[in-house]
């Protein structure tokens, strides 16, 4: 790919880019690179039911599993922006009952973006257990040359937040950000009702 203000010149040339008054080039290159950047995502805990090994799958629900479909799908990204697609993604979380496979590897899984940098899995909404407030779905990710990232997603229709994670997420006191919160859209098909949900994931250089 050609350098951001390369980019330019050649709108610029195209008049696909007008620049009014007197602003050098190397500002508006500036200022879009910075628009561009992204933050990191929030670490989380780790927490004891980590397991490596887990199988390169994209499904990790049983076509008779109980509970809420769910389809998670995000990005992998650096700070500036950049798609980093030889990132590992590590993910795991408890079944509708709130249990971990800690014998075999039900509902833990190992990805790796696609040519776009994004990935995808499918499961059910994790159940809640005693140890922990809210429902939750763990990562570990690394790729080389930036920061490992532990962290976990959350889900805004979690009954624990009253219907409003803005204000109630701090009810569970591992979240660390109202971030790793996210929205739930509701799907349909021919067969069922699928809950979706995007989680970008941003890392550090190291």
């Amino acid at each position: 790919m050609i350098g951001r203000r390369e980019l330019l010149e050649r709108c610029v040339a195209f008049s696909a880019l007008t620049i009014a008054g007197a602003t050098p080039l190397s500002a508006v290159a500036s200022a879009w690179d910075d628009a561009e950047k992204r933050q990191p995502t929030p670490w989380c805990e780790l927490g004891p039911f980590y397991k490596r090994g887990a199988p390169r799958i994209t499904m990790l629900r049983g076509a008779h599993d109980p509970g809420m479909p769910l389809a998670v799908a995000g990005n992998v990204y650096d700070v500036n922006g950049q798609l980093l697609l030889d990132a590992t993604l590590e993910i795991w979380q408890t079944d509708n009952a709130g249990h971990y496979d800690n014998e075999g590897y039900l509902y833990r899984v190992m990805l790796q973006p696609d040519q776009k940098g994004g990935y995808a899995f499918e499961s059910v909404i994790p159940g809640h257990y005693p140890q922990r407030v809210c429902q939750h779905v763990h990562y570990l990710v690394t790729a080389p040359g930036h920061k490992p990232l532990t962290t976990q997603l959350y889900f805004g229709t979690d009954p624990v937040f009253d219907g409003n994670p803005e204000k109630n997420y701090k009810r569970d006191p591992l979240i660390s950000s109202l971030e790793l919160v996210r929205p739930v859209v509701i799907k349909s098909d021919s067969k069922q009702l699928l809950a979706a949900v995007n989680f970008d994931i941003v890392l550090e250089k190291a």
